[in-house]
């Protein structure tokens, strides 16, 4: 024993003992394994863009260097993957997944929902993003701005129930006056983009303003798109400069606003990546310390820029207090949120 450990006492020499112990195993644990991400959207939109980012970064700050490998398992707005992660997927680390907002709101917001998972008993690690959706139209459909929108009847595509593009289409009809016919059933918004340049729809709400630049960065350099209106709880600095109205500039009640301000809460925590409900601390807390880390990495935001995608992170422990605050909503306001969001 060395001199400078010679003269401590028995339990401080026991701490030392533990935590260069503990020290160890963090750095072994990750050693030789192979990190699942489960990403709960299909190949090529906004989730998946991010997630691939977030892989390829995150396994060069966690002890042991894991790899990373990107899996696609769309379905129920991501909750069929949270709830492969919740239910089947190993506990031990190895598998996390990205999921939508509207997977983690879906069992409050949804009054007969099938209950995949508990949002509020996973285990966040973090969330790479949190910002505003947007209405888009396209251009050469002769819709200009949101007014039309409320004036006339027109196709708007959408995905499914707890996605972004239908739940928001529903809640923009019943508190702004809206008045497009939601064509739901689509792929994902890259399935949507397609049928706006086939003419199947006119356009869409509810898409992540983050993606929209990301996946169709040519459409708004061309001027293809039309972009209508921007739904946040606070206004968008880049949206506003583009003359883009806000969506509390039309919805006017103040139960409506309520509503509003519940379904669109959940874009603070937008890029959520989860851990199973039974992950040991250990684990939880190296993936945690390691997306914090990602998140303020020079390669990982240069890669961002380059893809055009908006980083406004915030830690696991932070979106865990969120949507356990969110799930204890008054329940008035919950099912006046549950019937706007629905047809």
């Amino acid at each position: 024993m060395t001199t400078s450990l010679r003269h401590l006492a028995p339990s401080t020499l026991i701490a030392v003992g533990t935590l260069v112990a503990t020290t160890a195993a963090a750095q072994d644990y990750y050693a030789g394994k192979t990190i699942d991400l489960i990403v709960g959207s299909g190949p090529a939109g906004g989730y998946d863009i991010y997630g691939r980012a977030l892989a390829r970064h995150i396994g060069r700050h966690i002890p042991g260097k894991p790899n990373v490998v990107v899996k696609n398992m769309p379905g129920a707005g991501s909750a069929r993957a949270a709830g492969f992660l919740a239910k089947i997927a190993p506990k031990d680390g190895t598998v996390i997944a990205g999921i939508m907002p509207g997977a983690i709101m879906g069992p409050l917001l949804e009054e007969k929902a099938e209950i995949l998972f508990d949002p509020t008993k996973v285990q966040y690690i973090g969330t790479a993003n949190n910002g505003a959706r947007v209405c888009v139209s396209w251009a050469a459909s002769g819709v200009k701005n949101f007014d039309d929108v409320r004036d006339k009847e027109h196709p708007f595509g959408a995905v499914s129930p707890n996605e972004s593009t239908h739940d928001y289409a529903y809640m923009l009809r019943r508190t702004a006056g809206a008045k497009y016919k939601i064509v739901a059933g689509y792929d994902g918004t890259t399935q949507i983009g397609l049928a706006m340049e086939r003419g199947e729809v006119v356009g869409s709400c509810g898409w992540d303003w983050a993606s929209v630049k990301a996946q169709r960065a040519d459409w708004l350099r061309d001027k293809k798109i039309n972009v209508l209106l921007q739904i946040a709880l606070e206004r968008n600095d880049e949206l506003t400069k583009m003359g883009v109205p806000h969506v509390w500039d039309y919805v006017k009640s103040e139960e409506d606003r309520q509503v509003v301000a519940l379904v669109i809460g959940q874009q603070v925590f937008q890029r959520s990546y989860i851990a199973p409900p039974e992950i040991p601390a250990a684990p939880l807390s190296i993936l945690r310390g390691a997306f914090d880390a990602t998140m303020t990495d020079a390669q990982y935001l240069a890669d961002a820029d380059k893809l055009r995608i908006d980083i406004t992170p915030l830690s696991g422990a932070k979106v865990q207090d969120i949507v356990q605050s969110l799930h204890a909503t008054p329940k008035n306001i919950v099912h006046a949120a549950r019937a706007a969001i629905r047809p």
